[in-house]
């Protein structure tokens, strides 16, 4: 199934055939201060959606200063966090729900802090046997102190040309830029440095880009359907991922499957590995010869009208409120 964009629902009462969720009362966070606001704010707008047309009692809220206060004077049963960016992914605000006693679905603030790390994920996914591309990161110091002229010679000399320049933290591929050209490599460097102080460049590696969702619904951590990105500009960066028409998705992604299972199970050991919870989403590529490379890991997947994770829901078979409510209701049932 090809998705040019992924659709979004307009009922308001639950979808047929799927269970009712009514009583269990949630927040959805989304917002936050962080470059990526604009996307959770979408991502919140649609797990909302998505909730009460499964039947819970929802209400959306920012992560500001009435936040704890608001919690407190009116419990939630659980809190489903649409934040992206470090407001919503770095395990700050996860730490500060478990002090207030807030159960909330997503990965616990210690597995957050290591998947937000995109270097040290990287490290603790190959240390598990897994393959992914390789990688310098640095601190903007270490440019600044050492001369980064000698710096980004070094770079290239170790991990060749093309390279992909990302911030070493982040989502929704802010900063992220291909460079195939050295004289083009200080520019990609500073415009990456606009968005955190240090910079993970990586080794380009050509194949098929694919996100692999994980859900655990209580029975274990799987893996659905992969999807396929085909941007039309060859690279899937920001304007790429979040305007519609500008990047082809196929669910399920067209491989064979034998490269499928492969990048299911590399998806799954990523989310055991690194001790997520409920959900996550890793990037992958698969290279011609058919060995799929790590990238980096989501715990706060996007779920906005263009995001992969409800393509591959959909495709599993499930209805995506029914997915997010029952992840509601585990976690509501474990406070109790």
């Amino acid at each position: 199934m090809t998705h040019p964009s992924a659709g979004r629902p307009t009922a308001t009462t639950p979808a047929s055939g799927a269970a009712d969720h009514s009583g269990l009362r949630a927040v959805v966070l989304s917002g936050g201060l962080t470059f990526e606001r604009e996307v959770s704010l979408s991502s919140g707008t649609q797990v909302w959606e998505e909730l009460v047309r499964a039947g819970v009692d929802a209400e959306i809220r920012d992560a500001d200063a009435d936040l704890l206060p608001g919690l407190a004077a009116s419990p939630t049963d659980a809190v489903f966090i649409a934040l992206h960016g470090a407001t919503g992914e770095d395990g700050a605000l996860r730490a500060v729900l478990d002090l207030a006693g807030v159960p909330y679905v997503g990965s616990p603030a210690a597995a957050c802090r290591l998947a937000w790390d995109k270097p040290a994920a990287k490290s603790v996914v190959r240390a598990a046997g897994a393959a992914t591309p390789d990688w310098v990161a640095l601190p903007h110091s270490t440019f600044r102190e050492l001369g980064a002229g000698a710096v980004l010679d070094l770079m290239v000399a170790r991990l060749g040309l093309p390279l992909i320049v990302k911030p070493a933290s982040g989502g929704s591929a802010l900063g992220v830029q291909k460079v195939s050209n050295v004289e083009d490599l200080p520019a990609a460097m500073v415009s990456c440095f606009a968005y955190g102080d240090s910079v993970m460049v990586e080794r380009y590696v050509d194949g098929v880009e694919l996100a692999i969702s994980v859900i655990d619904l209580g029975e274990g951590p799987q893996a659905l359907p992969a999807v396929e990105i085909v941007p039309a500009s060859g690279v899937f960066d920001y304007t790429a991922r979040y305007t519609p028409g500008l990047t082809e998705y196929h669910v399920p992604a067209r491989v064979s499957d034998a490269v499928a299972a492969r990048a299911a199970e590399l998806a799954v050991t990523v989310h055991r590995v690194l001790g997520l919870a409920d959900l996550s989403r890793t990037d992958a590529i698969v290279t011609p010869d058919g060995e799929v490379h790590f990238l980096e890991v989501n715990v706060s997947p996007g779920l906005t009208e263009t995001s992969m994770f409800p393509m591959s829901v959909e495709t599993a078979g499930y209805e995506l409120g029914d997915v997010l409510a029952q992840l509601l209701a585990r976690r509501a049932g474990s406070a109790r």
